[in-house]
């Protein structure tokens, strides 16, 4: 069960550090067509 637990830790952390890559992406793409 632990190691279920750091498993999905571990997978939820690097699906927010993916998210805030394509966040700041998303921005940095959007400032330059401006």
């Amino acid at each position: 069960m632990l190691l279920m637990d750091m498993f999905l830790m571990v997978v939820s952390s690097l699906i927010l550090i993916i998210c805030v890559l394509v966040g700041v992406a998303f921005m940095v793409l959007l400032e330059r067509k401006v």
